[in-house]
């Protein structure tokens, strides 16, 4: 049974040429020819063209495992990467694709059949939600049809456009898409339930019902009018997170306790003489650390460098934010640069192209840790000239705040926790405005 995470990339993709799809190499996570995106983002991003007609490729069908970032922009997870079990700035997106070949009945047969047979998820523990219909778009009666010749009528579910509608942008393709969810069990903390209310099930924002796929029909180009016209030829595309997936088929709560991330905890944890699970804000830090390393790592390989602006600045605030976080943990020597190569080691197979960049990608991180030591210093003496200018038991500007943040790279919560040791608040928003 499937069980490693090379394991189930591997099985996907297998699965999915057996099934006359052409397994398609990751884009790099600089998009070649899409100025409007910051790096790849979903699956779909390499096919793009091909969706909205501009290109034609030898075959109508793809899977692949797509590198993906996503700490800038419209999606951006960095602020939340290491609180959850789930947020990362660098992950894969395991997708199969039908460029009018195959459509729902195909997608939604392949989507189970690989679920229950080849993963061998409990049919039991998944549910599905469908597009129920909303203003003038019609419920996808298709999708119901074909989902029901799997699944009992009560596990698929109806919801509208905000949950199961896709679209690429304002105008163009679109379509209603269905979602699959895997039961993780009621002993899963739902914070609804906290609050005195009721959990909303696979509408809810909490962990019991984790979505795990997510099944694009294109069947509508938008006009520039709103108008919804059929697609000549209708396309499917699917997303499905590897990370998440590996810790369903391994059983774990968090992401960060699958095969991807331990070794990187386990490094993390030893530089810092502290176990991984012991202290909940220690643990913060070491998952955060590990899953930046990873980021660090695939971006500098695929050309990135550290700088002031655009992908380089986005690349320095995720190194700097990993720096920050060794600095909680009391490592006050670089050490990051090496650790590197044990996201190089662990994701080797699956990306050979990484072993050329290893020194590379080691003598970048090393000299930007050096270079942000240097900053930090800077930063925290200009934070000890702005607490001494505060009265006792008062607050740090917004201002000052954001001054820290914009030319020192420091956090608000790490301005924040120098000014708890000194008795004082922050103008938290006052920073946000």
């Amino acid at each position: 049974m499937v069980k490693t995470a090379d394991e189930v990339r591997s099985a996907f993709l297998s699965y999915f040429e057996e099934r006359g799809h052409r397994v398609v190499k990751s884009s790099p996570l600089v998009p070649q020819n899409d100025p409007t995106l910051l790096f790849a983002n979903a699956g779909m991003n390499q096919f793009k063209d091909v969706f909205l007609g501009r290109e034609k490729r030898d075959y109508t069908r793809a899977a692949s495992s797509q590198k993906c970032v996503r700490a800038g922009g419209k999606h951006n997870d960095l602020e939340n990467v290491g609180q959850t079990a789930r947020h990362h700035t660098f992950f894969e997106m395991l997708g199969n694709f039908s460029f009018g070949d195959y459509f729902k009945k195909e997608a939604v047969a392949y989507a189970w059949e690989f679920l229950t047979r080849q993963l061998g998820l409990p049919p039991d523990r998944l549910k599905v939600t469908i597009f129920g219909g909303e203003g003038a778009v019609p419920r996808d009666a298709e999708a119901h049809t074909f989902w029901t010749a799997h699944v009992p009528q009560e596990r698929v579910l109806e919801l509208g456009m905000k949950d199961n509608f896709w679209a690429m942008g304002d105008t163009g393709p679109c379509g209603p898409c269905s979602e699959i969810h895997y039961f993780q069990g009621l002993t899963v903390p739902c914070p609804e339930e906290v609050a005195g209310r009721r959990c909303l099930g696979v509408e809810c924002e909490c962990d019991r019902w984790l979505e795990i796929w997510n099944l694009v029909f294109m069947q509508y180009d938008r006009t520039e009018g709103g108008l919804l016209q059929p697609l000549p030829a209708p396309c499917v595309d699917t997303g499905m997170g590897l990370e998440r997936i590996t810790a369903v088929v391994q059983g774990r709560r968090s992401n960060y306790d699958t095969d991807l991330f331990r070794p990187l905890l386990a490094a993390a944890a030893r530089r810092a003489g502290k176990p991984y699970g012991a202290d909940p804000a220690r643990d913060v830090s070491l998952r955060v650390i590990a899953d930046h390393l990873r980021a660090m790592t695939f971006l500098i390989a695929d050309g990135v460098l550290p700088g002031n602006e655009g992908r380089g600045y986005v690349l320095r605030k995720i190194m700097r934010r990993a720096m920050r976080h060794a600095k909680k943990l009391g490592i006050a020597e670089p050490f990051l640069g090496e650790l590197t190569r044990v996201v190089v080691e662990g994701m080797k197979a699956a990306y050979p192209e990484l072993v050329s960049h290893t020194e590379t990608v080691e003598k970048v991180v090393q000299a930007e840790e050096e270079r942000f030591s240097t900053t930090l210093r800077q930063a925290f003496a200009i934070f000890e000239e702005i607490a001494a200018s505060v009265p006792a038991g008062g607050v740090v500007s917004g201002a000052d705040a954001f001054r820290l943040y914009d030319t020192y790279g420091l956090p608000l919560d790490f301005t924040e926790e120098l000014a708890r040791e000194r008795g004082l608040g922050v103008d938290a928003a006052g920073f946000e405005r």
